[in-house]
């Protein structure tokens, strides 16, 4: 090949490199004429009562055998073999002849699968083609079927640093457990999610929430989290939750609401958003300065323009790298998250009071990830300032 698979400024998602017994099926190109995989991630408990039981099983899930043949491991035809005395058979050369066990089916019966290739061709997803597809009653076997308890995410790997938000990071799955294990809190809720990537933190919120407006920028990036949303609508449907995936740039002061642009805002959604927005979300989005301080700039602004109390919740994995500016290790772009947290904090402007505190993980597991000790969510509590003076008044 001319051209190498890995740059030096490639990222991979830990997800996709150390998730146990799964297999990554590749669907198409997207646009940029990158590979487009899709993961399966189910549930490991279905209810925060079987939160222990779930637990064990997965580990019990991690740690079985590959052999589900029936056959004896290597080990075991050792210690069988000493035990008894086996005559060594040996061809007319003076060599070990070794005997194969044989095959269940062999070749001639049809018994090995027939692989075809598949040539993936540049394009976007086709959603009107899978509708046609379901209603026809073609198409997945058991595993792909509609299920409850199993989430699809098509997404990339070994993306540059721009294209992060199409793979799938722990942070998400981290913000999703929380998500599941808080079920009663975000009940009804109109939810707002930056950064969202691939969806997958939207879609879990919409087995519970009323409204998810699930955000990013890039049209490529847009269109693959929308066909993420489509492949799991299953999943919202029973909680009357509904997904609907927007524009919104960081770096710019309004919403896009040109009708001529896809996944543009409508005025409805944009008095929906001000008036009845109770959870902000972000999962992994603080990896690079200059963005995290559009984040923090947008949820200020977002904040202050609500006449009622929001609350924001914030994923990410604290990243260690070492730099040549200290010459040490170092968490650069985590210690800059800090410092933006403390900033709103401290904040007094009279229109909008922040409260910033961790949560702590002891909530259960659902997803099935390592969950490592870098790993932190936040929670921001925001209340304008007019209504803390009003309800004073009262009192």
């Amino acid at each position: 090949m001319d051209q190498m698979t890995f740059k030096h400024d490639t990222v991979l998602s830990d997800v996709h490199m150390h998730r146990p017994n799964t297999h990554h099926l590749m669907t198409r190109l997207n646009s940029a004429g990158q590979p487009v995989f899709r993961s399966r991630f189910r549930f490991l408990v279905e209810s925060r009562a079987d939160s222990d039981s779930g637990t064990d099983s997965a580990n019990d899930e991690k740690h079985e055998s590959p052999r589900r043949d029936g056959g004896t491991s290597p080990e075991q035809d050792e210690e069988g073999g000493n035990q008894g005395n086996v005559e060594t058979c040996l061809d007319e050369d003076g060599d070990l002849d070794v005997t194969h066990r044989p095959r269940k089916s062999s070749v001639d019966e049809g018994g090995r699968d027939l692989v075809c290739p598949i040539i993936l061709q540049q394009s976007a997803p086709d959603l009107e083609q899978d509708e046609n597809s379901d209603d026809d009653g073609g198409g997945d076997d058991e595993e792909t079927c509609c299920s409850q308890d199993i989430i699809q995410i098509e997404h990339t790997m070994a993306t540059p640093l721009e294209d992060v938000g199409k793979q799938v990071w722990r942070g998400a799955l981290l913000l999703a457990d929380f998500i599941l294990s808080e079920k009663g809190t975000f009940s009804g809720a109109t939810v707002l999610e930056l950064g969202a990537g691939t969806g997958l933190t939207s879609i879990v919120m919409a087995t519970t929430a009323k409204t998810v407006y699930c955000t990013d920028v890039g049209e490529d990036l847009l269109r693959l989290c929308h066909r993420n949303v489509f492949l799991n609508q299953h999943m919202a449907k029973p909680a009357g939750g509904e997904v609907k995936v927007k524009r919104l740039n960081w770096l710019q002061h309004s919403l896009c609401t040109d009708a001529d642009l896809e996944f543009s805002w409508t005025e409805e959604e944009v008095a929906d958003l001000y008036d009845n927005t109770n959870f902000i979300i972000a999962a992994d989005v603080c990896y690079d300065d200059d963005l995290t301080d559009g984040l923090f700039r947008t949820l200020y602004r977002l904040c202050s323009s609500f006449n009622h109390s929001c609350t924001v919740f914030i994923s990410l994995e604290k990243r260690m790298n070492f730099s040549l500016r200290h010459m040490d290790i170092c968490c650069e772009a985590y210690n800059h998250f800090k410092h933006c947290l403390s900033q709103l904090q401290d904040m007094e402007d009279g229109r909008c009071r922040f409260k910033v505190e961790p949560v702590p993980l002891n909530f259960a597991q659902f997803l099935l990830y390592e969950r490592i000790e870098q790993l932190e969510l936040w929670k921001i509590s925001a209340s304008p300032r007019e209504s803390e003076g009003t309800q004073s008044d009262s009192e």
